[in-house]
């Protein structure tokens, strides 16, 4: 889906600051909503790319004009509504009217440590041998999904060579609604002046972390 959250070589857009303070919160609430973030009991199907969807189906100028943390509150509060959670008034108000069968019990203190060092891991076994190996000349696609995909629109119709396969991993687009379809990934490298014009005869190049079903032989 293409959207203002997809800035990537789009001028216009003013400086990017490089001046602020090095906290990593702006306000208390903000470091009381990531605590509450981590902690949250949470349906199954929850993931981090159904987050970044509906993250980036918040309306444009709110997603330029508020702040990080407000993005999230605004994301989490849409899908707890959603799933059901949680409805409107229940969040207007603060307090929970009901329970909610099957949702999990909410972390306890003792369990925080061991939460803020756990990872999750993408990586699958694959199902498939990969279509692609390194030195294989490709094309990325020309038109992005409907939905969350990590093909940025600078390197959509953009020919690139393969680098590396880096195994079979869950794509994003359809973890988004609850599949854990794995595709091989392969990091795919791009002269800058094939995707923007005006590098070309620079040296530079992109490399770019491709999922399978993102590229085609050139």
């Amino acid at each position: 889906m293409d959207g203002i959250h997809d800035l990537g070589g789009r001028q216009g857009y003013g400086p990017v600051e490089t001046a602020e303070p090095e906290e990593p919160f702006h306000a208390a609430w903000e470091a009381r909503l990531l605590g509450i973030v981590r902690a949250m009991s949470r349906p199954t199907p929850w993931s981090i790319d159904w987050f970044r969807h509906v993250r980036e189906l918040i309306d444009p100028t709110d997603y330029l004009t508020r702040p990080y943390y407000d993005q999230w509150l605004q994301t989490y509060a849409a899908m707890m509504v959603d799933s059901g959670v949680a409805t409107v008034e229940e969040l207007a108000s603060g307090r929970s009217a009901r329970g909610i069968p099957g949702l999990p019990v909410p972390m306890a203190p003792a369990q925080v440590a061991a939460a803020r060092s756990a990872t999750s891991r993408f990586d699958r076994e694959a199902s498939t041998p990969p279509k692609f190996a390194a030195g294989d000349a490709v094309r990325t696609l020309r038109h992005a999904p409907p939905g969350h995909t990590r093909l940025p629109q600078y390197a959509r119709d953009s020919v690139g060579r393969v680098v590396a396969h880096r195994g079979a991993h869950v794509l994003p687009d359809t973890n988004m609604r609850g599949e854990g379809r794995a595709e091989a990934l392969y990091t795919v490298a791009f002269a800058a002046g094939e995707l923007w014009p005006e590098a070309a005869g620079r040296r530079d190049t992109i490399h770019l972390d491709l999922w399978e079903s993102y590229i085609e032989r050139a």
